[in-house]
Parts: C-alpha cells; sequence; structure tokens
C-alpha cells in the first residue's frame, strides 16, 4: 500500500532523514521505533507533504511524492500528529464532523462507531474539546481522523502522556482499525503495545533505518535494543 524509498527531508539547511526505507501493506500495523530525535516523526510529515523531502514516496502504487496535504489526504492517507491540534472552542461532536470529507457523507467509521469504542466521547459529545482531559483529546484527534475514511493511518505517539487504562483502550482502538483493512504506521515509544498490536517493526537511529523484522526478530536482537532504544 505504502512504499518510500531513498527518502531525505530537510528543515531549512538541516538535514534530518537519510535515505530511509519503509513500506507499509494493506490492513498492516506496522511500527516506527527510535529515540526522541531521530526522525521518525519527520517520516511522517514528509510522506504527509509537511516537509521539505526528496525520495519516493508511492501510495497504492501512484507517485504521491510532492504532492501538497489536502490531495495526500484526499488520496486516503490521514494522519494524527502528536501535537493532538483539536480545535478547542467546538464540540467533540463538532471536531468529529470536520473529520470527514464530505459534510454528512460516512464511511467505514460514523458516529456510533466512535462513541462505542469510546463511551466517554459519546457522554461529551456536546462538550466543548478545549475542556477534556488531554487523554480524551487524544481520543478525538484519532477519532476525528477516521471520520475521513482513510485507507492507511500515520499516528505519532498516540499513548505519550496516557494513563494505563487509556493506553489499553489505544490498542484496543490500533487493532480495531486494522480489522476494518485499515493499514497503520505508528510511531511509539512504548515498545509493549508495539510488540503486541504490530505485524512488523521498524527502528530508526540517526535518520536512517537501522533494523526491520517481525516483533520475535526484534525481541532476538538484543543488540538493537541496547544500542538505538534503551536509555
Amino acid at each position: 500500500m505504502l512504499e518510500v524509498s531513498n527518502l531525505h527531508a530537510y528543515y531549512g539547511q538541516s538535514h534530518i532523514l537519510h535515505g530511509v526505507d519503509l513500506n507499509v501493506g494493506d490492513g498492516e500495523i506496522v511500527s516506527l521505533l527510535g529515540r526522541n530525535g531521530v526522525g521518525r516523526s519527520t517520516a511522517c510529515k514528509a510522506i504527509m507533504g509537511l516537509v521539505t523531502a526528496d525520495g519516493a514516496i508511492r501510495f497504492r502504487g501512484e507517485d504521491i511524492a510532492g504532492l501538497p496535504p489536502h490531495l495526500i489526504a484526499h488520496c486516503g492517507i490521514g494522519y494524527v500528529p502528536e501535537d493532538r491540534q483539536i480545535f478547542p472552542t467546538l464540540t467533540v461532536r463538532q471536531n468529529l464532523e470536520l473529520g470527514l470529507k464530505r459534510s454528512g457523507k460516512f464511511g467505514r467509521w460514523d458516529f456510533a462507531d466512535i462513541f462505542r469504542l469510546f463511551p466517554n466521547l459519546g457522554a461529551r459529545q456536546d462538550t466543548l474539546a478545549g475542556v477534556l482531559s488531554g487523554g480524551e483529546q487524544q481520543m478525538l484527534t484519532m477519532c476525528r481522523t477516521l471520520m475521513g475514511d482513510p485507507d492507511l493511518i500515520l499516528i505519532d505517539e498516540p499513548t505519550e502522556g496516557l494513563a494505563p487504562k487509556l493506553v489499553e483502550q489505544v490498542g484496543e482502538l490500533l487493532t480495531e482499525i486494522a480489522r476494518r483493512g485499515v493499514s497503520i504506521l505508528l510511531v511509539e515509544q512504548k515498545l509493549a503495545i508495539a510488540l503486541r498490536i504490530s505485524a512488523r517493526l521498524y527502528v530508526m537511529g540517526h535518520g536512517r533505518i537501522v533494523f526491520e523484522g517481525t516483533p520475535d526478530d526484534f525481541g532476538a536482537n538484543s543488540a538493537v535494543r541496547r544500542e538505538w532504544l534503551e536509555v
């Protein structure tokens, strides 16, 4: 579904990504691991056209490199940023409605699906998003992206700062997303959830992919864990 080859990305004169290769298959959850600052978030932004990048990015066989973000989104790629970016003066329901590509037109996800998975959002659907807890805002951001019915979602640190119970809910949601045929590229710090739900893993270091394999492959490679993940 997604094929990235020899991807380089820049912030001004700073060269962040150095020839990244990765791919995500249909209905597959793939995690991108690594320490903070190695380029994981930049990889997502480069795929979405949010930073200057060179290299090949193909989605469902079509070249999307260089397209503006709104066209990439309309191709079927959703993006859940690390900083949430909810609209605080709009209600929960209004925030969700903004995720629709066309007003009133639903795909695999509708309000009933969202509120079944996250009863807290259902109970507070008429509440201003700005007064939600950090965890609820994170859930709202993910669910707003789902309302656009993407075929692939790039999700950046969805469990950051969440309580353990909410982390479990995120894991359940990601599994449900994949079950419905949506592919996921997940940037994550918590190894436990990444290892549990991912089909494959990539590890980044210094703007490059330094490991690719299954969770079992990763578990057997203590050298990669020590050099590129452990503090």
